[in-house]
């Protein structure tokens, strides 16, 4: 009898609380969960696509056979409960320029998909001065020829400037060809059909344009072949040119690019091309200033808790470690040590821990820890930074492990147990809008990639076993490898760990990296090779 009554109590309580609830209006938040691209793929790529899910983004890399206004995307997969709103992506979609999406799951998000593909066009003829300048946006071709040359006799060697599937009107088995005026010229590709225009000028060298660094300046000039070709400097406020050594002088045919190096930052010179007896523009250029970033001696710490700050009480962080993420369960693994390699000061110890139920890698990193996801960690990476320094270097010493933990699910990672843990230095300079978030959540990992596009210049030092004089202090240096000389960086990235492998948690436990005196060089030696680009 009690429980029946205590059935039919409970009973009208339901049916209030159901008749309630319908009054109520239903203002609960969705959950926060991203609807996410996990796989993408289409015809003519060269390589997989990337997928960001921070800036939500997809870029397809397609092979010159690709028509990109029509690009056949034959499958894609979406994060579990996500469904794609609008527009319908399979089949041909024009990624001429980028395409926006939405995807939703319980709210909707934006996303956008575009295209790289790349495509050799070239203009060559005879008594050519440099390449050809190939403008693809405007359909536009400027050229130079040798002053001697009749430029209403120009015979053409070789041209392209669509696909490798494209045809273009102009006939190059003519004798020659008048280019005393613009030529035009009509390029077909894929059925359609556009209009470019070839101008073609006098000339026996020219100085392109120069980049300055702080403390180095690169001067692109152009010339005809198999003359004697270089440049001149000297400072804005001096008469006397000093020749550049002829090896820091970088020829592709009439192409030709000198590294000038031991320039003082903050100063004003002038510059020119010059091909036998002839010499091209005098350009004014005045080099960057000398810039450290904050705490590179690491000589700054406080303890807030169980987390050290590598930065002063009160002051603004510059360095960031994974500190609060280890602390929540342990102890910082990233600490001040007073062990340095000057004797004076602090350094920073990295130390790879295992904390309760995973490896924790110590590590620090210009940029924020944000916060804990779970039992990874979710951090910003970069500090804004517009200078173009040449090297890192400071000291180190590592007390190397050997790989005992991973967590990882990828077999050529989790292979590595068993084997040396390796430490890491690495330093990058960006173009990013912002910094740049790392994920190592599996449901939504996002490492930094040293090829992305965004990637201005990488070098990095790591090292397999304890460095041959430990446990005393070395130096080190890594060399910055820039993709080109004209871009200016947004952002720096310096990062160092005990555990090269720690974003997969994977390392040796007590693997132990110290550094300290980090200093950013801005010029080279004299017999540093000359290397820009991939």
């Amino acid at each position: 009898m009690k429980i029946s009554k205590y059935i039919k109590s409970n009973s009208l309580i339901l049916a209030l609380s159901i008749l309630m609830v319908g009054c109520i209006e239903n203002d609960l938040p969705y959950p926060d969960i991203q609807a996410n691209f996990t796989n993408i793929k289409a015809e003519h790529q060269y390589q997989d696509a990337v997928i960001d899910s921070v800036n939500r983004t997809v870029t397809l890399f397609l092979t010159d056979t690709a028509d990109i206004k029509n690009v056949n995307i034959t499958e894609y997969t979406l994060s579990e409960g996500a469904t794609l709103v609008s527009p319908e992506i399979t089949g041909g979609i024009d990624l001429s320029q980028p395409l926006n999406v939405t995807l939703k799951l319980y709210r909707e998000y934006n996303w956008e998909i575009s295209a790289i593909q790349p495509i050799e066009r070239y203009f060559t003829f005879d008594q050519q001065v440099g390449t050809a300048i190939i403008d693809v946006e405007n359909r536009y071709v400027k050229a130079y020829i040798s002053k001697s040359a009749d430029i209403t006799k120009v015979t053409i060697k070789s041209i392209k400037l669509g696909s490798s599937q494209s045809t273009i009107s102009l006939n190059i088995n003519d004798t020659v060809i008048d280019f005393s005026n613009p030529v035009t010229v009509y390029v077909n590709d894929y059925g359609r059909t556009e209009e470019w225009t070839i101008c073609i000028e006098n000339k026996s060298v020219k100085t392109s344009h120069i980049d300055a660094w702080s403390q180095v300046a690169w001067v692109y000039g152009i010339a005809e072949a198999g003359n004697d070709n270089g440049v001149e400097y000297r400072l804005a406020s001096d008469s006397e040119w000093t020749k550049v050594p002829a090896e820091w002088v970088t020829h592709d045919d009439g192409n030709f690019t000198a590294r000038i190096i031991h320039l003082e930052p903050n100063t004003t010179y002038i510059a020119r091309s010059y091909s036998n007896n002839e010499y091209g523009e005098d350009i004014e250029f005045t080099t960057g200033a000398i810039v450290q970033v904050p705490n590179s001696s690491f000589d700054e710490w406080w303890q807030d808790g169980k987390v050290w700050c590598p930065w002063t009480e009160g002051g603004q962080p510059y360095w960031g470690t994974g500190n609060k993420g280890a602390a929540t369960v342990g102890q910082s693994n990233s600490v001040p040590t007073d062990d340095t390699a000057t004797g004076t000061g602090l350094a920073a110890k990295l130390e790879t821990k295992y904390i309760v139920i995973r490896l924790a890698a110590g590590n620090i990193f210009t940029g924020d820890y944000v916060k804990t996801d779970g039992t990874n960690g979710i951090l910003d990476f970069g500090r804004e930074f517009n200078q173009r320094p040449t090297k890192l270097k400071g000291y180190y010493k590592y007390d190397c492990k050997t790989i005992n933990k991973s967590n990882s699910s990828l077999e050529v990672i989790k292979n590595m147990v068993g084997q040396p843990d390796t430490c890491s230095v690495w330093i990058a300079l960006t173009d990013w809008e912002t910094p740049f978030q790392i994920r190592t959540n599996p449901k939504d990992q996002q490492l930094f990639d040293e090829n992305a596009s965004h990637v201005i210049a990488y070098g990095r030092f790591q090292m397999g076993e304890n460095n041959p004089k430990y446990p005393n202090y070395e130096p080190f240096e890594v060399m910055l490898n820039y993709r080109d000389t004209q871009r200016v960086p947004k952002y720096i990235v310096i990062a160092a760990s005990a555990s090269k492998y720690g974003d997969f948690f994977t390392g040796g436990n007590g693997s132990t990296l110290y550094i300290d005196e980090f200093e950013l060089v801005y010029d080279y030696n004299d017999d540093d090779p000359i290397k820009i680009g991939k």
